[in-house]
């Protein structure tokens, strides 16, 4: 698949030709992200901080804030290496601490190690400093500890010539199940497919920047349907978890949706349809996922009411009555509870919530046999949904910071707060 490529000098996109020269800017980064981010991780590279010329760490969080991102560039050490993962780095990409000494103390699936080459010998420190050690050498040297390594070959970076498959292929072989992302020259979708079908990724920087290759192309490159009409079946979920139909799409309606974040898909009767587009009920990508068949497709969205239905329903299966739709119809009921209502209580009156609150979780910390855990738990779960709705906050909001927090790996000692019961 593609790893879309931002590597940040100045607190700006930029791209290096063969690892030298002047940098050419490239476009902001935050928006640069934003896009990027709805196909799957973006390798973020922080060369001020490769160099040692200052860093960019500030710019890095806030894309971390929009996108997955495996975070790279002058990660010295341990501590340093544990603060990005923290931070929200999906993954961290070593390239001189790449020793085992320090790989043994980082969690393996989170950490790629980068081999960057200049023709075949390893560079390090910006690649400014070679190594005399080959890629090869490095890469038998390290393979025992860690799943994951960044290759680049330096001297094709920038230059839109070409990735050499050839020696890509002998690598992915050398690697023994370990994956590798290549870097340094994919220009084509041709190139994406093979390296998908030899078991890598792809790093892409300058192509996608110079619209040598569009985002959705390059994503759907691997893509291969087994229908007489191309389309792809595609599973329509909600970002908080719950699914809301089955959609097809082809490759210009995942061109679309990719290059303006909304719900589109192929209709097999009508063409090109744009969710919500005459209804209202529109949907925001999150982010597209492809199987690992490489023949069907996941949409993560942001559904608008009244839902994704034609019949003005949530979803197009059964109404289920499970959390996502509690929270939705609290959410509702904050404008049209009736007067008096228990729920219009709550929603306006934050003392009752508070004590109700405290009340439910405290029953619950009691509870013991399975049928009252479950009974209190659904309690307290209907008062920490009329909290979200009075905050105009959605699930899927609470499972990103769910999510976000399953990636630190410093862990809080977790002992009660001064005062709790």
């Amino acid at each position: 698949m593609i790893i879309p490529s931002i590597d940040l000098q100045g607190g700006k996109a930029v791209q290096l030709v063969g690892g030298q020269g002047a940098a050419k800017y490239t476009g902001d980064p935050v928006s640069l992200a934003q896009r990027f981010g709805r196909v799957g991780e973006v390798a973020i590279i922080d060369l001020d901080r490769a160099m040692g010329v200052g860093g960019n760490e500030s710019v890095i969080r806030e894309l971390l804030r929009l996108a997955p991102c495996r975070v790279g560039g002058g990660i010295r050490d341990v501590e340093g290496a544990i603060a990005w993962l923290d931070a929200g780095a999906r993954k961290i990409i070593l390239g001189t601490a790449a020793r085992p000494e320090i790989l043994r103390e980082l969690p393996r699936e989170r950490v790629i190690v980068a081999l960057d080459g200049v023709d075949g010998e390893v560079v390090v420190e910006g690649w400014q400093s070679k190594t005399g050690r080959t890629v090869e050498e490095r890469l038998i040297e390290l393979r025992p500890f860690v799943d994951r390594f960044l290759i680049t070959f330096v001297e094709r970076e920038g230059r839109l010539n070409g990735i050499d498959l050839d020696r890509a292929a002998d690598l992915v072989e050398l690697a023994q199940g370990a994956r590798i992302t290549f870097a340094g020259g994919v220009t084509t979708i041709a190139e994406i497919a093979a390296l998908d079908r030899m078991g890598a990724d792809a790093q892409v920087g300058m192509a996608l920047y110079s619209g040598r290759l569009e985002l959705a192309e390059a994503f759907a490159a691997p893509l291969n349907s087994d229908r007489p009409d191309g389309l792809f079946p595609t599973v329509v979920e909600e970002d908080a978890g719950e699914v809301l139909g089955l959609c097809y799409s082809s490759r210009r309606s995942l061109s679309e949706s990719i290059a303006t974040g909304r719900g589109v898909y192929e209709s097999r009767r009508r063409g090109l349809w744009v969710k919500g587009q005459t209804s209202g009920a529109t949907q925001e990508l999150v982010a597209v996922d492809v199987d690992c068949d490489r023949d069907a497709l996941r949409f993560l969205v942001r559904q608008k009411a009244p839902g994704f239905c034609h019949r003005d329903t949530w979803n197009c299966f059964r109404d289920l009555s499970g959390l996502p739709t509690l929270v939705r119809r609290l959410t509702k009921r904050k404008v049209e509870a009736p007067p008096g209502s228990y729920t219009a209580r709550l929603l306006h009156d934050g003392d009752l919530l508070r004590a109700k609150l405290c009340e439910e979780a405290e029953e619950l910390s009691r509870a013991v046999e399975p049928d009252h855990v479950a009974a209190e738990a659904a309690d307290l779960l209907y008062f920490i949904g009329v909290a979200l709705a009075r905050g105009g906050v959605s699930l899927g909001q609470v499972s990103d910071q769910l999510a976000r927090r399953s990636l630190r790996v410093t862990r809080r000692a977790g002992d009660a707060k001064p005062g709790a019961v």
